[in-house]
């Protein structure tokens, strides 16, 4: 497989469009906790007379969890939900994805997405089952539906 078809995740979505394997709001989030440390802003945060920066500490905090949603890999180099039951599904299956899966109509393990992407994955593997990777990445690419 080449890079761009390594970033077609075992679910159908594609790893390429992510924020987390994008990096950029890790790299922000990251840049802002440094420089609100360098203006020890968590001391001028309890000056400040709005009521918003009573949860300044946790808004750092959410900072740091950002940071760590970072991919340093794709789905298929072991990147995202370590604990993904859809990448072992299809290891275990000996597959390239779910839509080379005769259950995918009635699998549940393809739910655990629906609150962050809706029906953009099951879209994709439409895409996928009909066209083949390669076409695929050709085309459109659903993240959220």
């Amino acid at each position: 497989m080449d890079e761009k078809t390594d970033l077609v995740a075992y679910c159908g979505l594609y790893c390429g469009d992510c924020f987390g394997y994008k990096g950029r709001i890790a790299d922000m989030a990251r840049d802002l906790r440094k420089e609100l440390r360098k203006e020890r802003f968590d001391v001028i945060a309890k000056g400040i007379p709005f009521k918003e920066f009573d949860n300044y500490r946790e808004c750092y905090e959410v900072l740091g969890a950002l940071v760590r949603l970072r991919c340093n890999s794709a789905c298929r180099g072991g990147g995202g939900n370590p604990f993904c039951k859809i990448r072992k599904c299809c290891r275990k299956r000996n597959i390239d994805g779910c839509w080379e899966c005769d259950d995918i109509e009635t699998c549940d393990k393809l739910d655990s997405l629906k609150v962050n992407h809706g029906e953009a994955n099951l879209k994709n593997l439409g895409r996928l089952k009909k066209k083949g990777v390669e076409e695929f990445l050709k085309g459109k690419k659903d993240w959220y539906c």
